[in-house]
């Protein structure tokens, strides 16, 4: 039994400062990977959303505040209605085109969770 530590007070007693440096970077290190898995749960979820004109609706309300806030004429909104059906008509096909390409490199399973996961996405 070491009779010095019971000679000195507790707060006398001095810390090895490589133990403190160590216990400190291990306590920063695994807080920022904590914040940092966070972070990035809450990012992904986000970024996981289709953008607001891809639904139907959303690409109603984007024509009717891109009519009334440029107050469009009649001959603007129709040519600019007509165009932004182009726009949607190919990203639908980009979407698709890019959804069967991933569906050709995943096997059955991988396939079927795939699925669930676009699922999953159109719910939200």
């Amino acid at each position: 039994m070491n009779v010095n530590l019971l000679e000195k007070p507790l707060a006398a007693q001095s810390w090895d400062p490589r133990v403190v440096c160590t216990l400190a970077l291990v306590l920063v290190f695994f807080t920022g990977a904590a914040v940092g898995a966070l972070v990035m749960d809450l990012g992904i979820h986000n970024r996981q959303r289709p953008p607001a004109f891809a639904t139907s609706s959303g690409q109603a309300l984007l024509f009717e505040k891109l009519k009334k806030d440029l107050d469009l004429t009649p001959e603007q909104a129709v040519q600019i209605e007509s165009v932004l059906n182009d726009f949607w008509q190919y990203y639908r096909g980009v979407l698709g085109d890019s959804k069967s390409k991933v569906e050709q490199l995943l096997t059955p399973a991988q396939r079927v969770k795939f699925e669930r996961m676009l699922l999953e996405q159109q719910k939200r």
